[in-house]
This record gives structure tokens, sequence and C-alpha cells, in this order.
């Protein structure tokens, strides 16, 4: 019997990798040390906000991590801000960066109206439904607020295969029933493929296909980027080529979609009609 068929027979498949939640944590941990804050956006993604609505309210991130520098800058920076976690030990990791709650993006445990703006960065990939997290941060929203998203991109090429999620060179690539059977044997048979994450990968979006879910959520108008960063936002600033292409893509329909598909395509604002 092979080593995967001993696996198939011993192990309990709906429980997957209990232990890997824990581990998951630690490996986490490690690699967002290894980067440090400086590979997190959080300022100018801020600044994009700012550019769309007036931030005067709670501002909440989900799914934090056990290590939330994002949350950390913006308390540090005079927000009312809270982050919620569904992993229950990243919760008491976080604790240390500023006040966390346990909750999921599809049960957020906040009243309706109560957020002015929420930041989504690298969660709605991994999470069981995004139409459900879509419709609860709307919930959550207030009436002229805005969600912020940040996520895996369908198209996105690497000349060497690198999707940030899975192991496995051009994994965003593949068609989706061979990316469910490698998803399967993440959970039970290879966690390794995803860095030993409880909560790998399973969805893989394009920007109009962000747009559609949004407005199946009840968002108005929607905004990537390159549609908000100004030539100082320090995502403009570390790359010459986007800071030549800013403005010649930005008012150029084709162009933009074009971009859309590699450069920016990755996040998107979503703004609630007040």
């Amino acid at each position: 019997m092979s080593k995967y068929a001993s696996l198939y027979e011993n192990r309990k498949l709906s429980a997957g990798y209990p232990e890997l939640e824990a581990r998951g944590v630690h490996v986490h941990s490690h690699n967002q040390d290894a980067a440090g804050s400086n590979a997190l956006y959080i300022g100018a993604f801020m600044e994009c906000m700012k550019r769309l609505i007036t931030v005067e309210g709670k501002v909440l991130l989900v799914g934090c991590g056990p290590h939330p520098h994002a949350l950390k800058w913006l308390c540090e920076n005079g927000y009312d801000a809270e982050a919620i976690e569904p992993v229950e030990m990243s919760v008491k990791l976080a604790a240390e960066f500023g006040p966390v709650r346990q909750g999921s993006a599809e049960n957020i445990p906040f009243a309706d109206q109560s957020c002015r703006a929420i930041f989504m960065e690298s969660v709605l990939e991994h999470v069981d439904s995004p139409e459900k997290s879509l419709a609860e941060c709307f919930r959550v929203l207030e009436p002229g607020g805005a969600l912020f998203i940040y996520t895996t991109n369908r198209w996105k090429f690497n000349i060497r295969g690198f999707n940030g999620e899975y192991n496995i060179p051009f994994f965003n690539w593949l068609p989706k029933f061979i990316q469910e059977s490698f998803v399967f044997h993440t959970l039970h048979f290879r966690p390794d493929f995803a860095n030993h994450n409880a909560r790998p990968a399973v969805h893989w979006f394009s920007y109009p296909e962000l747009c559609q879910l949004g407005r199946s959520a009840g968002f108005a108008q929607f905004y990537s980027t390159l549609d908000l960063a100004d030539a100082g936002n320090k995502m403009i600033q570390e790359s010459r080529l986007r800071g030549f292409l800013l403005d010649k893509v930005r008012y150029n329909p084709v162009l933009r979609a074009l971009a859309l598909t590699q450069m920016g395509g990755t996040s998107i604002y979503m703004w609630k009609r007040p």
C-alpha cells in the first residue's frame, strides 16, 4: 500500500488536518516576521481609501492573522480600528497589536451599518463563501462607506509560475477541475503544497468578477488602485513602470482593462451608496 493510500485509509477525511491551524499559525508568523511590516501597504491603501470617502468612524480589518501589523499601524495613526480573525490561536497572538475579536468573514460580529471602512487583505480567496462574505461587509458598512479587497488574480502572470498561494507553478492558470483535485490533495495528503495552511486559497478572481460579486452584494461603484493612487503613493513610486503608465491607462478604457489583468487587478475598492 502506498503512503497516500495508507493516509486515505487511516485518516478521517472530513477532519482533514486539524493540527494545521496551529502549525499554519507558526508558518504564517515566521514568514510575516521575515518579510517585516514593510511588506504591508496599509498606509498606501488608506491613502486611496481617503480619496474615495471620508474615514471618520470604525475601521474594520477582516481576517488579520496572528501578527496584524496593519492593525497596529491604524491604531498608531489615530484610527478607530479593530480586527476579526477566525483562528483562535491567531486571535490570542494578535491581541498585542490592537483590539481583536474572534469572527469570520461570513459572520462578522458587528452591528448593521457600524463601520466606515473595511479592509479585507488576502482573505477572500480563503473563505468558504465569497458571496456571504461580501454580503456581511455590505451589512456592517455605513451608507457611503467603502470596502477594500486585496486578493488573488486568476490572470496574474509570473515567468516562474509563482502565484503566492501554492507551491505549484502557474496554479492560478490551471483549469478549475485540476485546481480542485490539487486542493483535495493538499487538504488530505500534501499540506506542504499550500505551506501547511489549514485554509488554503480556493478562489481565484478577475477584476470584472470581483465587480460582479460586489454588485450582487449591493455595492454601487468600483475602483482599482490604478484609479485612486496618485503619483506620490508608495505603490506607484516603487515602480517606474507604474508611474509611467498611470495616466495613460487610467483614462483609456481598453488600456485600463488590459492593465487590470496584471497591474492593479488584485485590489478593488467597493463603494456603498449613501
